[in-house]
Formats: C-alpha cells, structure tokens, sequence
C-alpha cells in the first residue's frame, strides 16, 4: 500500500500535551566552519581556516532537542563526563526547555564529535568516545525506573556506545507500565529490542540484520518476519531516496516515497523521524499519516547542515 497525497493538517499545539522520555547516548557535536585555499606544506592536506564555531547536541540529545522543537515535552536521561562538553549538552537542552536527568561518570569524557567543514563540505570527523562504567549505568537504570511512569512515550536512541546496556530491562520496564517504547536500533543483536512498539533501522541496517533484499516481495516477506520474531507492533525502515516502509502486527506494509527536494547532509535525520514516530503513536493518526509525517519533517531536515531540527512550524507550513 502507498500512501495517498491527501492534505492532512497540524496544529501548532498538536503535540503540546505529549511528555517524552528520552534515553541514550548523549554526545556533543562539534563544527569548525572554515575555507580551504591552499594544500599544507607540511603532508599533501587542506589547510581549514577556521571563520566560526558552533555547539550543538547530538545523539540521544538531538532527539530531544527535536522532540522540543516538534511542540513535545522532553526528559533526557544519560550518561556524560564531568567536562565541559557534558555541561554543554546539559547548557544547551536546558535552554531549549528540556529536563535532564544527566549522571556524571567521573571516569569517562564526555562523546564529542567534531567536524571540520569547508564550503558546506565535510573534510573530517574526529570522534572521541568512552564507555560509562557498569556503576553509573546502574544509577542510570534506577532513575530510569522512576522517570519512566511520569512519561506518555519512551524513546531509546542507541548509537552503540554503551549508554543502553540495560535496554532490554528498560523495554519491560517501559511495557509494564503502559508506555510504548521507540527505539533507534545498532548492531546486529536486535534480539535485544524484543518486546518494543517500534524499532527504526534505515535499509543498510535493516539488511544486516535480516539478510540482502533481492525483490519487493523478498523486502516484504523479510520485514515481516523480522518484526515477527521480534514481537514489534511495527517496524519502520527507512531507505533513503525510496522513501519509508511502514510494516504492521496485523500484516500491512505501507509505502511513503522521499519528500527532500535537496539533501544536504544526512546526519540526525534519523533523530527526527524517531521523534515524529513517537508522537504519533500516542496521538490519532493512520499508519498512513504517522508515514507521512515521518517523511515531511526527514525532507526537512537533510535539507540542512549538520545536526539539525524540524520544527512544527515547518513541518506545517510543508504540509
């Protein structure tokens, strides 16, 4: 099934009521925005000059800063180091309207991705991760147990750096107590997000997973087993200029094809879909309309650069 063009409406307020609960892994992004006109003499690399700075926050972070900016309230909870980085993040959500719940590690540094862009073009990435420590993770599970029933909506943003070791009890937790549970998944184990509402892998990780889709038909058949065998209410996988697919506990796969006009940068698009999804499966929309949507507000924001988000605003005035 493909979704149909029919004018579907928002209100600003649409999601105002909604309070989200957000954990995983928190990280800062970092961009140094610079021109390149000539080579080092020292090795045969560009030389960045450095015009402007910026801050902004990623990952888990990046979702509930979309939350924010989609009209939802939002409560983070993670893991940073006791470092600037750390108070950043928390600096830069408290000013957008988030609540945090941010335990310090001690241990570890605080993730930082740092970018360096030249003429709207990426040069390098340079990553700087730690693992928190199974202490501060456990502290993590006990505040989740009590964030967790104050929430309309758990969403579990994984990128693999250890922030959702306990994701399997933190699912349970989150299904014991009514909540539908949206995760962002990584790896190859999704065997560890048995149990949850949705899981949103985009098609190269859905592939990993399920196996290489050779068809339409074999695309279909292995997206229904895998959420099958997951016990998922329903799986979203996004497949980039193919749009998004939407399979169902009751057998249906609806079909929403790409909305960006001009991409500009990927990154953190799959923050915002996550975000969208999770006010939609607390709020009155078809499964073709909560498609569309996912698809309205990830047009918006590959058309930016780097870590961005979509407003309400302008997933209104989109539609």
């Amino acid at each position: 099934m493909t979704v149909p063009q029919d004018k579907l409406q928002l209100r600003a307020d649409q999601f105002s009521h909604i309070k989200t609960l957000v954990v995983g892994d928190v990280m800062l992004d970092r961009y140094w925005f610079g021109r390149v006109d000539r080579i080092s003499p020292e090795a045969p690399v560009p030389v960045l000059a450095v015009q402007d700075e910026q801050v902004r926050a990623g990952g888990a972070a990046n979702v509930a800063h979309n939350l924010l900016a989609l009209g939802a309230k939002s409560t983070l909870l993670s893991v940073v180091g006791d470092d600037e980085a750390g108070r950043e993040i928390k600096q830069i959500l408290n000013q957008h309207g988030a609540q945090t719940i941010l335990t310090v590690d001690p241990g570890i540094k605080t993730i930082v991705k740092l970018r360096m862009i030249a003429q709207n073009q990426q040069l390098l990435r340079a990553d700087f991760e730690q693992k928190p420590s199974e202490e501060v993770l456990a502290q993590c599970l006990s505040d989740y147990q009590l964030a967790v029933n104050d929430a309309d909506v758990v969403i579990l943003s994984d990128y693999g750096k250890g922030g959702l070791t306990h994701v399997a009890t933190m699912i349970e937790l989150a299904r014991q107590a009514g909540k539908p549970v949206i995760i962002d998944p990584k790896g190859s184990d999704y065997s560890r997000y048995k149990g949850a509402t949705l899981i949103t892998p985009n098609m190269k990780e859905f592939e990993a997973v399920a196996g290489t889709v050779t068809s339409d038909a074999d695309f279909g058949a292995k997206a229904q087993a895998l959420r099958c065998e997951l016990d998922l209410d329903y799986l979203l996988v996004t497949r980039s200029e193919q749009g998004m697919s939407l399979f169902t506990r009751d057998g249906d796969q609806v079909n929403s094809p790409a909305t960006a006009l001009e991409v500009y940068d990927v990154s953190g698009a799959g923050d915002t879909v996550i975000s969208l999804m999770a006010l939609v499966a607390v709020s009155e929309f078809t499964n073709e309309q909560k498609l569309t949507l996912a698809n309205t507000v990830a047009g918006i924001v590959v058309g930016k650069l780097g870590t961005a988000v979509a407003t309400i605003d302008e997933v209104i005035e989109k539609l």
